[in-house]
């Protein structure tokens, strides 16, 4: 499988309805893990875990984890930027 495929996987909820782990909060395990990795960039992990931007750095931040953030993202940020004016 590469990263280009999809693949969905189902867990089904009598297995996790004794833990803590909701949907949610599956989705966001699993976004901060792929991002930690450097699998997901900072917007891929914030759109996988269905969090605001300020939440999931929020949660990064109690976490410890510091933003990931390259010299290509700056770049488009500065392009954005600009195009904003």
């Amino acid at each position: 499988m590469t990263l280009r495929e999809s693949k969905v996987f189902e867990i089904a909820n009598e297995n996790i309805q004794n833990t803590f782990l909701a949907e949610v909060n599956l989705k966001l395990e699993f976004a901060i893990y792929l991002y930690e990795k450097d699998i997901l960039t900072l917007e891929q992990a914030i759109k996988l875990a269905e969090f605001s931007y300020l939440d999931f750095q929020k949660e990064l931040g109690n976490r410890n984890i510091s933003i990931h953030y390259d010299e290509e993202e700056l770049e488009r940020d500065l392009e954005t930027l600009s195009s904003l004016n």
